[in-house]
């Protein structure tokens, strides 16, 4: 799997401006809107609080990935917002996120897919130069050919 077949300029907000954790959930959840991948957006959402309400995603590394299951989402859908300043996002290394990934996959598929999208996710992210490389894009494209460029 990918993660760069799943971004385009419409799911990536390079200078995310929220009032908390849930504000920046809520604005990247918006980015998804559009999408044919979900069809209960309110659900959706609210599944993403309630998976957070059960423990942060905030990894650490100046990394967050509110995610859920959901019967209100088709297929897997990603956004991506970079907060330059960093947020408090309840991390378990206390650090701010700068780097937020809000992630929906289906209920029903079952959870070895959505466990392996996450693990995957958080491998590449492990790599410093990584996570330099996406602080650094200027650009909707430049994070995109990021991603590309580690999936090679």
């Amino acid at each position: 799997m990918k993660i760069a077949n799943y971004f385009n300029k419409d799911n990536i907000l390079l200078n995310l401006e929220a009032s908390g954790k849930s504000d920046a959930i809520k604005k990247l959840a918006l980015l998804l809107v559009g999408s044919k991948k979900i069809i209960d957006f309110d659900q959706f959402l609210q599944d993403v609080f309630d998976r957070e309400q059960l423990k942060t995603t905030g990894i650490g590394d100046q990394i967050a990935i509110p995610h859920a299951r959901s019967d209100a989402v088709e297929d897997f859908v990603i956004a991506f917002g970079r907060i330059p300043q960093g947020m408090d996002f309840d991390s378990l290394d206390n650090k701010p996120a700068k780097l937020i990934f809000l992630m929906g996959t289906p209920a029903n598929k079952g959870i070895n897919n959505y466990l392996q999208i996450l693990a995957y996710l958080t491998r590449i992210l492990n790599k410093e130069d990584f996570r330099k490389d996406l602080l650094a894009a200027k650009s909707t494209g430049e994070i995109i050919e990021v991603f590309k460029k580690i999936e090679e």
